[in-house]
């Protein structure tokens, strides 16, 4: 190349790159993007495909999605389009790697936005240079470990160094966890200054079956006081006959990925300046516990039911968590493998996604006690290219010819918006403490097939996916409660103090229980908590306390009410806030003395993974009486559902008011279902 020409080329790029950066500095200043979700809008995971990335492109994608009604980027770095193994790109972490990763958060810092990480490479975390006794194993790996055999079923392949392959942390060693983050941590230095960011973790995508780490069989001893070593080497411990045993391993594995995860994980997001954000679905753990570990708990739909939401609520409302957020939208009509069409699979649907339907999806999800929209996702591409997409997404695009783009896109997030703002008023509301079946849950062993749509990624009953509060009490909007939280739980003057939450009653239906639960449960009871024990628990595990039997006969004289529930609830004296029959999902927060509630359109009971193409339109509108029982009165509405809506009420002391959200989402365009070749 000529020298001439090489001068006219960087002079190129040099005005390239100084006009986006003046069209950055010039557009309105909307200030510092407010930590922790303050800004109500929805964000989106930014797929970050490995390659190249040009200052440009990065400009003009952060410009259009403030301009489409986004608050901020949760950028996620993964392997090349197509797994092209020949695509350019730097070395994950290096510093040619960072520039682009600063620049975009200085980018979204100037334009008012949130810059989140995923922290690391595609999910779990992983490293192509992790040591190989850092790398996660289950007990047949450890033990061919010891051995001096070398195990390498622990690989992650499509991250952002594809084609070579990166071995997955192990979750159960805090300090293979520090030394991971020292690395990422060097590599985005820069990128955790101006506003601060999200580090986040995708649910638990581990095996867990016969999960294990070096000290696991003695810290089990010593908390079991037998060995649990002749279960694991015989394949034994998932035996239905088994199930006590499986029990006290569940025990034992909760208490590691609490101490030496999600602990770590929050701690080190903080001492960077950082604050943390998990989805803890999946993990082997008590979930509700994890939940309140990190600064911002996350759950997902509909790969997970929206009522799995309420375990990430409660979580959030038991430890003052003011944010909910929610993975959302993720393979809603079904998905494809990623590698269909040569490591180009598609969503099926891509592109042509029914807004209609994906409210649906969201409405369900703020029924259920979410506040924060993760889009799922946005993918990379270069200014005037719309090529890239993720293959379980919702494909949102600068390109108006998708559904997802455009004025309809900027309407339905203004609408997420509007209705997140309102469910971040003043604190979630409940009347009643519900005990969370955990113990139920790790005595319960596998799901039946018929429950495992989607058998690559679940498979224990452990994960609570279809677990929800009793229908029947739906109006004093229940939330999850758990011996963690009820040990320093106290009763006076009528009112349950639980974590940051305020109860009337507790309420019991679980098999199980363990010993300490029972304790406090007693406790509370005789200072004087409403406690509705639906039936009688059993102790679970192994090894049996024989005062339990004693507990469970104090237990009953204490709670001497009525046989049926209907007239336990009786005997409660007082009204939940909603009555009526068939009521629909809804989520409510009370500021001060007011009352905001989210009805969710009656039809968002009936959604189910995968959705129907165009469900949504299917809806004819409904009606519903309801009795508000509020402010020492009891005043009758009747809910009235056009299609495809869902209602806010503002309650207080002068009644009741519908607030206009005002949207209503269009039939778009749409085209046959993706026919897999």
């Amino acid at each position: 190349m000529k020298k001439s020409l090489i001068i006219l080329v960087l002079a190129a790029m040099i005005v390239q790159f100084a006009g986006c950066d003046n069209k950055t500095k010039n557009e309105p200043e909307q200030g510092q993007a407010m930590s922790l979700y303050s800004s109500y809008k929805p964000y989106t995971r930014w797929w970050w495909f490995s390659s190249k990335i040009d200052r440009r492109d990065v400009c003009e994608q952060l410009v259009w999605l403030r301009d489409h009604g986004f608050g901020g980027v949760e950028i996620a770095w993964i392997y090349p389009m197509g797994l092209d193994s020949t695509a350019v790109h730097p070395e994950f972490l290096s510093p040619e790697w960072a520039v682009s990763v600063n620049y975009a958060k200085k980018v979204a810092d100037s334009l008012g936005l949130g810059c989140d990480f995923t922290y690391g490479t595609l999910w779990p975390f992983s490293d192509i240079d992790l040591p190989y006794a850092d790398q996660t194993r289950n007990y047949f790996e450890n033990t061919a470990c010891e051995a001096g055999q070398t195990v390498e079923s622990a690989r992650r392949g499509y991250t952002w160094d594809f084609p070579r392959e990166a071995r997955i942390i192990n979750h159960l060693d805090k300090n293979a966890f520090f030394r991971y983050a020292d690395k990422m941590n060097k590599g985005l230095a820069e990128a955790y200054k101006g506003s601060k960011s999200g580090l986040f973790v995708d649910s638990w995508e581990v095996e867990t079956q016969y999960l294990w780490t070096p000290g696991f069989g003695e810290t089990f001893m010593q908390e079991h006081g037998y060995d649990i070593e002749p279960y694991m080497r015989n394949k034994t411990l998932l035996d239905e006959a088994n199930a006590e045993v499986f029990y006290d391993y569940m025990h034992t594995l909760s208490d590691y990925v609490l101490r030496e995860f999600y602990g770590p994980f929050a701690d080190n997001a903080t001492s960077v300046g950082a604050f943390s954000r998990a989805q803890c679905g999946g993990a082997p753990t008590d979930l509700l516990t994890a939940f309140t570990m990190v600064d911002v708990p996350e759950t997902e739909a509909i790969l997970y039911e929206p009522c799995f939401s309420k375990i990430a609520a409660s979580a959030a409302t038991l430890a003052d968590k003011p944010a909910v957020t929610a993975e959302t939208f993720t393979c809603a009509y079904g998905w494809t493998g990623l590698l269909y069409k040569r490591g180009r699979g598609h969503s099926p649907h891509q592109g042509k996604e029914q807004i209609a339907d994906l409210k649906l999806i969201c409405d369900a999800l703020f029924a259920n006690g979410t506040n924060q929209i993760i889009w799922h996702g946005f993918p990379f591409n270069h200014v005037g290219d719309t090529s890239n997409f993720f293959y379980t997404t919702c494909q949102i695009s600068t390109s108006e010819l998708n559904n997802l783009s455009g004025q309809n896109l900027t309407d339905f997030n203004n609408y997420m918006a509007t209705v997140s703002e309102y469910m971040r008023k003043g604190k979630n509301y409940s009347d009643l403490a519900v005990y969370m079946p955990l113990e139920d849950a790790w005595m319960g062993g596998a799901y039946p097939d018929s429950m495992r749509k989607v058998k690559a990624f679940f498979w224990g009953e452990y994960e609570m996916r279809f677990i929800n509060t009793p229908e029947r009490f739906k109006g004093m909007q229940p939330l999850w409660v758990n011996e963690h939280f009820l040990k320093d739980a106290t009763f006076e003057n009528g009112t349950l103090h639980c974590g940051n939450a305020d109860f009337k009653a507790l309420f019991c239906d679980v098999e199980y229980m363990e010993i300490g639960a029972l304790q406090e449960i007693i406790r509370l009871a005789e200072e004087g908590l409403p406690v509705i024990m639906a039936r009688m628990p059993k102790e679970p595990g192994m090894v049996k306390h024989p005062e339990y039997e004693t507990l469970i006969e104090q237990l009953s004289t204490l709670n001497s009410q009525p046989s049926t529930l209907n007239s336990q609830l009786s005997t409660l004296n007082f009204n939940p806030l909603i009555n009526g029959e068939n009521l629909p999902n809804f989520w409510i927060r009370q500021d001060g003395d007011t009352y905001y509630v989210f009805v969710a359109n009656p039809m968002t009971q009936t959604i189910e993974y995968p959705l129907d193409y165009c469900y949504a339109f299917t809806d004819q509108g409904a009606t519903r009486d309801i009795t508000v029982n509020h402010h020492g009165k009891s005043e009758a509405y009747t809910l009235n559902f056009k299609p495809m809506e869902s209602i806010m009420l503002k309650v207080n002391a002068n009644g009741i008011e519908q607030i206009d959200l005002g949207f209503e989402p269009k039939r778009m365009n749409g085209y046959k279902k993706l026919t897999l070749e």
